[in-house]
């Protein structure tokens, strides 16, 4: 098995058990993060929004939580995961299982440089937002405001957490 593998599948085991700070270890100082919601620059974004979640996770729906993850392939350059998550979205309180896409790229360390996660957002506003989800999440219009909403969360966690020291 090639390490940045490994490093793919210590990734994941870290985030099914809430463990921020292995997740922030894998990636590289300049790393990157992209997907249907976040678009993030930096270690101290990137680590900072699993930190978010996990803490979130573990505070308030910690029983409903569930990651399974297949199909992690890596090679000196880049890699590659499926993943399910299973968890109770913390603004609406509904339960949702999201399936995930990750495709990522390697520094020559080892270290998370890119990652990019796809997912169907109207599939999952649907289950995370309801019927607002549901009638609006297919629109740009939703989706934005989604995102400004994800963002703001975020940089108030960050003003608040002192926990990254990249």
């Amino acid at each position: 098995m090639h390490p940045n593998q490994t490093r793919l599948a210590g990734f994941y085991a870290a985030f099914a058990q809430l463990d921020a700070d292995a997740m922030a270890a894998c990636y590289a100082p300049d790393a990157q993060f992209d997907d249907e919601v976040f678009s993030l620059r930096g270690h101290a974004q990137v680590s900072g929004m699993w930190r978010m979640l996990c803490e979130a996770t573990r505070a308030k729906n910690r029983a409903a939580w569930k990651l399974v993850c297949s199909g992690v392939e890596a090679d000196h350059r880049q890699g590659r995961a499926h993943w399910v998550a299973d968890y109770r979205f913390s603004a609406s309180g509904r339960q949702v299982r999201n399936a995930i896409d990750s495709v990522f790229e390697f520094n020559e360390a080892g270290l998370i440089m890119r990652q990019r996660d796809s997912f169907d957002f109207w599939y999952w506003s649907r289950q995370a937002l309801g019927v607002p989800g549901a009638l609006l999440g297919w629109t740009p219009f939703f989706r934005k405001m989604v995102k400004k909403q994800a963002r703001a969360n975020l940089e108030k966690y960050l003003r608040q957490d002192k926990s990254d020291p990249i």
